[in-house]
């Protein structure tokens, strides 16, 4: 027999014989010495994975390093234990008594990361590092003190470091995989993960870990699979119950996320994480006091948690419960909030050189997590492709690691593409400095992937907000707030922190394209008239489902057709029916219908067809992208132009194309619109025949005028702060 397998004979049964005797670290130390030297040999690996589930402490104890002096077997229970402050007194004494100890510092290290000390942490692990360099443990405690400190780069390194001494770390693994997840490098998280789980299959953290970045990567199927196996593993795993949430609102399988956050909050109450998802879920269930109630909460307990607020706050702003004056207050709250004095003094003061514009291309930066495939996305990429060239350069900044073809498509339209995803505030200011940013674009405001903190903090001579949110974003450093004359008329000039700056159209073009069914529409033989709406179950507030029963009160030949990927779930359409039986409307006049009635868009657009009339959302969000598709689509639309710019979207729309007569300002004229345009059939039918082409010539299917008022208006806006003269109100030229 070969001399090496021979030794490796041995070392195998002499760790047989310590498991024998009870002896789990002597034998966990042997299995990784034959790991070192021969990473794939199966015996080894299986033997230290048994080690590891037959002794639950092993692990705790290999992070912390087992002592070998009888004088400090005391130190390590005293951390077991909790007992943090005298485990640091403690060990700082012996580490006089054992001054070449590296356990020692370790240890202490240990407990100050366990306090939140993670500086001091830092401090400890690299002592115990100078004492035994090839000390794995230390490597992956340092990376996890580094990680929490932001550094995810040299914790990253620190990880590998712990790889390479130990190749069959877990732990390891799988904490590299969180790190590479925060420096948004997914595809190498999710590496990281699955080769954790490949040396310990029960690593419940790494289970949900992968979840995440699965989710973050947009395989949601794949994610909840990830949480639900580490919940079998570990049923009390709060990170798993409240992530499986995240994902399964997304999934529009809400009542499902509920449950799952609500378990997650029966574990860990203080939890704010799980109190911001619980807040999304049943805000898409359209219970906005309760969605409201759990991101104060997420804030009561994290109270500079950036994302909470702004979940708080698109809940108020979607769904229209708070007067514009409180919401007004709410937002102004969010940089007091989340950014300390001394930082909003510091975006106050800072300046940047005025250098002539004449002779000279304007850059103009957009700040977006939706270039993808998503509703704002829609209005962009006309956009981008219509900018003059010869007068503006742009740069795309990327906020979300998802991307799709959307993404391909927007990244080839535009001279700079730069991903900001995994970048920290202070170094994304940095890069956006560096490209001279003359007028910085918000297209986000509150809603998901934001970075409201780089326009807090100043990052460009002119800064506004555009397209992608429905209300104030309070920021004081937001200059501007870009509307049209309907949409955001003089008299809720009030309703913004920024400067309104009006163009003098519609403020949006959609992109019509010519691939969409001709629509082929037809009226009911037996004389029913169907009323519907696609927009999705977070719009439909009980003042909409209200008046939408009212509606068919008035109109007994009226039938209802609703279609969201929110009805896919039984109790939502369930919570629908019950609503509407509530106010008097009978289930046979309803019909349901979620994505699976339209495999894809050709279907879903062709699916307009089936309706006589579209019906706004009203109270909270009015339909954007849905509206212009039924417009597309030659179904006229009714709105209720409401007292806040997220309730006068359609408005704005019908307005550019020529239809004011379709929204109505209050609910009994609401009403009367659709009566009126349901019983005359032959005005229907005339509509209908010109509609697209109606539509398509109209100032919302122009995206080069668009484009061309938001180039006047950034060059004024620049102008204006050459000239030193203070943002204001300005009107539709």
């Amino acid at each position: 027999m070969p001399k090496k397998s021979l030794s490796v004979d041995r070392a195998l049964l002499k760790a047989q014989t310590h498991v024998k005797k009870g002896e789990w670290v002597q034998a966990a130390q042997i299995y990784e010495a034959v790991l070192k030297k021969f990473p794939q040999n199966q015996r080894a690996i299986d033997g230290l994975n048994a080690v590891q589930q037959q002794h639950p402490n092993k692990e705790e104890a290999a992070e912390v390093g087992e002592p070998v002096q009888d004088a400090i077997d005391g130190l390590l229970a005293l951390y077991r234990q909790g007992r943090l402050r005298e485990t640091i007194e403690q060990g700082v004494a012996l580490a006089d008594r054992f001054p070449n100890e590296p356990f020692i510092p370790n240890i202490i290290g240990a407990a100050n990361a366990a306090m939140g000390r993670f500086k001091e942490a830092v401090v400890s692990y690299n002592k115990a590092l100078k004492l035994k360099p090839d000390y794995a443990e230390a490597h992956n405690n340092l990376g996890n003190a580094l990680k929490n400190l932001g550094q995810l780069d040299d914790a990253a390194g620190s990880y590998r470091r712990a790889l390479r001494i130990r190749p069959h770390y877990a732990k390891a693994y799988s904490n590299l995989g969180v790190a590479m997840s925060d420096l948004r490098q997914l595809d190498e998280a999710v590496a990281s993960y699955r080769r954790a789980l490949q040396i310990k299959p029960d690593l419940a953290e790494a289970h949900s870990n992968l979840g995440d970045a699965l989710r973050d990567l947009g395989q949601l199927d794949d994610a909840v699979a990830s949480y639900r196996r580490a919940l079998q593993i570990k049923p009390d795993l709060a990170e798993a119950h409240s992530n499986l949430g995240h994902a399964l609102s997304e999934l529009g399988q809400l009542d499902d996320a509920v449950a799952s956050c609500r378990r997650a909050l029966q574990i860990r109450p203080d939890y704010a994480e799980a109190h911001n998802n619980l807040g999304n879920a049943l805000r898409g269930l359209g219970q906005i006091d309760e969605a409201v109630a759990s991101c104060r909460r997420a804030l009561q307990i994290k109270p500079d948690y950036a994302h909470a607020y702004s979940n708080m706050l698109f809940a108020y702003a979607y769904s229209g419960s708070l007067e514009w004056q409180e919401y007004l207050e709410q937002a102004r709250g969010w940089e007091k909030a989340c950014f300390s004095h001394r930082a909003r003094q510091a975006a106050r003061r800072k300046s940047f050189v005025r250098l002539p514009r004449s002779g000279r291309i304007l850059r103009v930066g957009y700040v977006s997590g939706d270039y993808r495939q998503h509703a704002v996305s829609y209005f962009l990429e006309s956009l981008f492709a219509s900018h003059d060239r010869d007068r503006f350069e742009v740069f795309a900044y990327n906020t979300n690691s998802f991307t799709d073809e959307v993404t391909a498509r927007i990244k080839h339209s535009v001279e700079h593409w730069v991903s900001l995803v995994g970048i920290s505030d202070t170094d994304a200011l940095g890069r956006i400095e560096t490209d001279a940013i003359d007028v910085l674009i918000d297209l986000s405001g509150h809603t998901a992937h934001n970075r409201l903190g780089l326009f807090a903090r100043r990052a460009a001579p002119v800064q506004a907000h555009y397209l992608g949110y429905f209300a104030s974003t309070g920021l004081t450093e937001m200059d501007y707030w870009i509307g049209d004359e309907v949409l955001t008329p003089p008299l809720h000039d009030a309703h913004f922190s920024e400067c309104v700056w009006r163009l003098p159209r519609v403020r949006v073009a959609y992109h019509g394209q010519a691939a969409a069914p001709t629509p082929a529409w037809r009226p009911a033989a037996d004389g029913t008239v169907w009323l519907g709406s696609f927009n999705n179950l977070g719009k439909l507030t009980p003042h909409t489902l209200a008046l939408w029963a009212r509606v068919l009160h008035a109109l007994p030949e009226g039938r209802l057709l609703l279609k969201t990927k929110d009805l896919a779930d039984a109790t939502n359409r369930r919570r629908v029916l019950d609503t509407m039986a509530g106010h008097g409307i009978a289930p046979d006049r309803i019909e349901l219908r979620d994505r699976s009635a339209t495999p894809d868009w050709a279907a879903h657009m062709a699916y307009y067809s089936r309706l006589d009339i579209a019906l706004d959302p009203v109270g909270g969000h009015s339909g954007v992208t849905t509206t212009c598709d039924a417009l597309w689509m030659a179904v006229p639309v009714v709105a209720l132009m409401g007292n806040s710019m997220a309730s006068r979207t359609t408005a704005s729309m019908l307005a550019a194309i020529g239809h004011p007569e379709w929204y109505a300002e209050s609910d009994e004229e609401y009403v009367a619109k659709v009566v009126a345009l349901a019983k005359d059939l032959d005005g229907r039918k005339a509509v209908r025949a010109v509609q697209r082409q109606q539509t398509a010539q109209s100032p919302l299917c122009d995206s080069v005028n668009l484009t061309k008022c938001l180039e006047q208006a950034y060059l004024q806006m620049f102008d204006r702060w050459q000239e030193r003269q203070e943002p204001e109100q300005v009107p539709a030229l």
